[in-house]
């Protein structure tokens, strides 16, 4: 008897069904990826559906319904495989036409490799990895909201010594029943060993390595130093073009990890030695192109949902065009903003005004590009942060604990010198080498200048410090395709925390003027942190990505009442205000009234702006009066 779960269970088996069914009609196809998409719509039934990202591998039923929230971090060539194939039927001595769709594997049986009625077909192979620099909280709140049931799988279990991705972690909190059985056999030394280099796989790379050395061993190529978690190769089987590298999605896919995919990868890697002219891989490009499925599943995807954000606490819509939602919570956000002011003035030792910009910062978003000139970016330059205490951490942790995603880089001079920022195309292994710098759109990327050191920048600190500088004047970053470089746009908030004037550039500097001096700066940091309840957090994380999301407009009244303005402050002191300087006060002004929940610009608003821009611009003169020696 069929269950309501069948869909998820055994999906393979729905669309066997429907091929059987459809009588070779063209339109089959199209009715299986509705079926699906109408199931997931029905009173939540999306959260039936275990994640990858947070059920470990084991745990998950071969070729049964699973998700995963990913970035597209590498797009393989396309392959081609049998979508209809014929079968040679020994009990009724008849042949059957069979669907090769969603499958990496034929069923067992023989195949009619002659027959006229086989259809080939092409899919497009993604290579995605979990959202890079995604926070803990959100992790937890995806997790925590899962319906799903599941339980060790029993198919699953003679290859579990190819351990999954986090399982060493994992193995340690499941009950003992559910350890692997062989496990005890094996002495502490084998045991260490086989966990030490399964790390070695699945953590991500250092950057530190050149491309020859990064294909010589199997890596899952994550951007961001010391993240763990699942990879994927997700197969696409329809409008692939409408796919970017870097796009955050969550995948719905049947799930494939056949043992046979190794056998056969091991067995491509054997004859391609012996006999070179066997395979047009290379061995670099085999094992990376067809990783032990064990480590990198594979997962045939039937739908999947672009992703505006990865806030789990807002619909995944939400968005410019989603006016309902936006529309019940603009009542609330002037409040809101209210209590994160003072939280912020708290944690920046009681500045006000520098609370005010980091506000503006964080809800910053690029709406819009006018020829090369992204709009909307605000990147602020924190100065006057000490080098000599944990200052700047702390400020990272308490934004880490607001964002969805964010990364902490350390301005060291080893880290300028050493570190892959840009990613780089490995022509031997056919792939793109991650880099810091590879991340999804709205990350919120922290540059922590204090960690600078002096020093010599070599070649590779040069080109780190031009590609960060490239990234913050016009959100892109230019990717080394060795003999050309190819220009990614991309849409990251950057903070810069600095001691001095940062020598990257920013488009506003805003210096620290702490009104506290707290004898124990970290248990004062600590206490701030904790004084904020998980509700009250919330209401944050929320407040933040919907006034990102709102739409904004300036009325020709407004219009020319600016113009006005600014014609007036060049009278008596053209220096006084330059086109760049009105550009940042309009910039300031938009993000001011969102802020405040108001999608348009009104005259208070105006002089608003206008207010907080001049304490700003007086603060950072009297400190160029101070330091006379700063630029």
């Amino acid at each position: 008897m069929p269950t309501v779960n069948d869909w998820i269970n055994n999906p393979l088996g729905v669309v066997d069904g429907m091929f059987a069914q459809s009588n070779s009609s063209p339109d089959w196809e199209k009715k299986v990826v509705e079926h699906f998409k109408e199931k997931l719509k029905q009173n939540d039934a999306h959260t039936w559906v275990p994640s990858l990202n947070d059920v470990p591998m084991h745990y998950l039923k071969p070729n049964s319904l699973v998700k995963f929230r990913c970035m597209v971090q590498d797009m393989f060539d396309p392959e081609f495989f049998m979508g209809i194939y014929e079968m040679n039927d020994p009990t009724s001595n008849s042949k059957l036409l069979k669907c090769g769709k969603y499958k990496d594997v034929t069923e067992c049986g023989q195949v009619d490799f002659n027959s006229s009625n086989t259809v080939t077909s092409e899919r497009q192979t993604f290579y995605c990895i979990p959202i890079p620099g995604e926070s803990q909280w959100v992790k937890e709140s995806y997790a925590g909201s899962s319906q799903a049931r599941v339980e060790p799988s029993t198919s699953y279990a003679p290859y579990r010594h190819k351990r999954s991705y986090e399982e060493d972690d994992e193995m340690d909190m499941q009950p003992q029943q559910m350890k692997d059985p062989n496990q005890g056999a094996q002495s502490s030394a084998d045991s260490h060993g086989n966990m030490e280099s399964k790390r070695q796989e699945t953590e991500a790379p250092n950057h530190n390595s050149s491309p020859s050395h990064c294909t010589s061993s199997l890596d899952l190529n994550f951007p961001l130093p010391g993240e763990k978690g699942p990879a994927c190769l997700v197969k696409v089987y329809e409008d692939w073009d409408r796919f970017k590298l870097n796009d955050m999605l969550e995948v719905f896919g049947i799930l494939s990890v056949d043992p046979a995919l190794s056998v056969i990868a091991d067995e491509r890697e054997t004859s391609s030695l012996l006999d070179p002219t066997e395979g047009m891989e290379t061995v670099e490009e085999q094992r990376v192109h067809s990783p032990p499925a064990s480590l990198v599943p594979r997962l045939h995807m039937l739908y999947a949902q672009p992703l505006v954000h990865n806030n789990p606490l807002l619909p995944s819509g939400v968005s410019e065009e989603n006016g309902d939602y936006l529309t019940s919570v603009l009542g609330e956000l002037a409040a809101v903003r209210a209590e994160l002011l003072t939280y912020f003035t708290h944690v920046l030792l009681g500045d006000s005004l520098a609370a005010e910009y980091l506000i503006l910062h964080l809800i910053s978003n690029v709406y819009s590009r006018r020829d090369v000139l992204p709009l909307g970016k605000f990147t602020v330059n924190l100065s006057g942060c000490s080098r000599s205490t944990p200052y700047t951490e702390h400020l990272y942790k308490v934004i880490q604990q607001l964002v969805p995603s964010s990364y902490r880089l350390c301005m060291s001079l080893h880290n300028m010198n050493n570190q892959r920022m840009v990613p780089q195309k490995d022509y031997t292994a056919n792939r793109l080498l991650s880099g810091t710098l590879q991340l999804a759109n709205n990350t919120s990327l922290f540059l922590d200048e204090t960690q600078l050191e002096q020093g010599q920048l070599d070649t590779t600190g040069v080109r780190n410090i031009t590609a960060l500088g490239n990234l913050i004047s016009w959100q892109k970053v230019d990717y080394d395709f060795n003999y050309h470089q190819m220009e990614f746009p991309c849409n990251i908030n950057v903070l810069i925390a600095s001691e001095g004037r940062s020598l990257l550039p920013s488009d506003c500097q805003v210096h620290l003027q702490p009104m506290l001096n707290p004898p124990n700066l970290v248990e004062y940091l600590s206490a701030v942190q904790v004084a904020q309840i998980p509700s009250q957090l919330n209401k944050y994380r929320i407040y933040l990505n919907v006034a990102r999301a709102l739409n904004y407009t300036i009325s020709e009244e407004i219009t020319k009442a600016v113009e006005e303005d600014f014609v007036d402050m060049r009278k008596d002191d053209p220096q006084s205000m330059s086109a760049e300087d009105l550009h940042r006060l309009l910039v300031v002004a938009r993000l001011l009234s969102l802020s405040h929940g108001q999608n348009t610009l009104s005259r208070d608003g105006w002089m608003k702006a206008k207010q907080l821009e001049a304490l700003r611009i007086s603060r950072t003169q009297q400190q160029k009066c101070l330091n006379g020696n700063e630029p």
